[in-house]
């Protein structure tokens, strides 16, 4: 508690110093060359900027996270985990590294420290991964005269596209993921083209001990196109992903699994929205694949309306497995999403679903922002099972007859005083439905959170 107490007020006294740029959800595309002009003694901006040649184009940039999280269920997994009556905390720790030398090289280095105490039950790797390397990759740029650019990134990296539906960084678990990966990326003025190669790096319970396997092996192509007419902004991309050992309702196997997707969306002060549809072919445990899914967010601010209050409606149709038995596999595979799918209880995964989710969201200060939603599931068809987040069974689709999975009901405060220090208290209600009491003890759900997080 000290040490949190000083780090409190070191980031309090760096936000009166420093110039208020915000920092990445990817850490690596943070650039600080712009402190090279900089004659102030600001040792935060040294730490940010620390030029080691005379011309300044070569220089180091250091940065990290702390993040602390206390959760308390009550009927975790609906009453089938062992009740823990004083709750566990999470926390992470980030620490990176940033050469830059010229405008063509540059070295990234991150270390991640993902701890869990006080859980009922053993921690899964998604929570404790105690300290590993992260990320660790070098980047070559060429650049034209027309400022487009071309870059290869080879090394361990994190990857995210899009709304980060099939392709996330895992932000909200304790333990962000990775890959070992080469990436080609091209950049235009209007124009973002990526192509890589990946192995992806599972969590292991010891120290430095996530080294290279193949055992998941996921490659792709990523496009995205702004100011396109009438759509605006428009991505497509396909997706392979080839797994050794992989698990679904209709049994287990080898995966050799084919992605092809478009999304279209637009983000304006008054109109918002996310659209996107996915379909999937290929093969596991020689049966053929053919599943889909597709999805919309749609959203409405007031902006001239003080707090600037936003209502909105998500939906999501995700498709499941038929009939285990006629040699066609339809359960859909969300590939790498964001860990907290439906909310920071991430009770279900997005797999053999059909959900709808309104949601509103109002400012009630410039810091403190409110929001709350309502999620109604269904299980797409009542012959495949319920997903978790991470992909493994919770129940086999043969457990009930009904579709009704159940309600649930959210609600957070997020507050922000600046850049370095975010704060978030939220609840979660969920109302178990005529499925889960099939299948299960059936009871309903409730999870209380607390976040504290700073950045540097």
């Amino acid at each position: 508690m000290k040490n949190l107490v000083i780090l409190f007020f070191i980031l309090t006294s760096c936000a009166c110093m420093a110039q208020e740029v915000p920092f990445k959800s990817l850490r690596y595309d943070e650039n600080y060359s712009y402190l090279a002009n900089d004659t102030s003694a600001n040792w935060y901006h040294q730490l940010k900027f620390n030029p080691v040649s005379k011309d300044k184009t070569t220089y180091f940039s250091f940065g990290g996270e702390v993040r602390y999280q206390y959760f308390h269920f009550n009927n975790e997994g609906w009453g089938e985990a062992p009740q823990d009556k004083d709750g566990f905390i999470l926390t992470r720790y980030l620490g990176h590294i940033d050469l830059h030398s010229g405008k063509r090289f540059r070295a990234f280095v991150q270390l991640q420290s993902s701890l869990a105490n006080g859980e009922a039950e053993m921690p899964s790797p998604v929570d404790q991964n105690p300290l590993d390397l992260h990320q660790a990759f070098i980047d070559y740029t060429v650049t034209s005269a027309g400022g487009q650019d071309l870059t290869l990134r080879l090394g361990r990296q994190e990857l995210s596209y899009g709304s980060q539906r099939l392709v996330a960084v895992r932000e909200a678990p304790n333990n962000r993921q990775s890959f070992d990966a080469a990436k080609l990326m091209y950049g235009g003025k209007d124009i973002k083209l990526d192509v890589f190669y990946s192995c992806y790096v599972p969590a292991k319970p010891n120290i430095f001990d996530d080294g290279f396997n193949n055992g998941t092996q996921f490659w792709g192509a990523y496009g995205v196109f702004n100011k396109v007419p009438v759509v605006q902004n428009f991505d497509i991309y396909y997706l392979g992903i080839y797994k050794k050992a992989a698990v679904f309702n209709d049994g287990k196997g080898a995966e050799t699994r084919h992605s092809a997707g478009t999304r279209l969306w637009q983000t304006t002060q008054a109109w918002q929205y996310d659209i996107e549809g996915v379909y999937q072919f290929g093969n596991f445990a020689g049966n053929t694949i053919s599943a889909w899914t597709a999805s919309a967010n749609i959203s409405y601010t007031f902006y001239k309306t003080q707090g600037k209050p936003q209502v909105g409606l998500k939906t999501e149709a995700i498709s499941g497995d038929t009939n285990p038995k006629d040699g066609r596999m339809n359960t859909f595979n969300p590939l790498f999403p964001k860990g907290a799918y439906f909310g920071l209880a991430a009770l279900i995964g997005p797999y053999n679903l059909t959900d709808l989710h309104p949601y509103v969201q109002v400012n009630l200060t410039k810091k403190l922002v409110f929001s709350s939603d309502y999620d109604m599931f269904w299980r797409m068809t009542a012959n495949d099972g319920l997903y978790a987040v991470n992909g493994a069974l919770l129940y086999a689709g043969q457990a009930g007859v009904s579709k009704q999975i159940g309600n649930q009901l959210g609600g957070a405060f997020e507050y922000t005083p600046n850049k370095y220090l975010y704060l978030r208290e939220e609840f979660t209600w969920f109302s178990a439905g005529d499925y889960l009491k099939e299948a299960g003890p059936g009871k309903d759900i409730l999870m209380v959170g607390s976040t504290i997080t700073f950045k540097f």
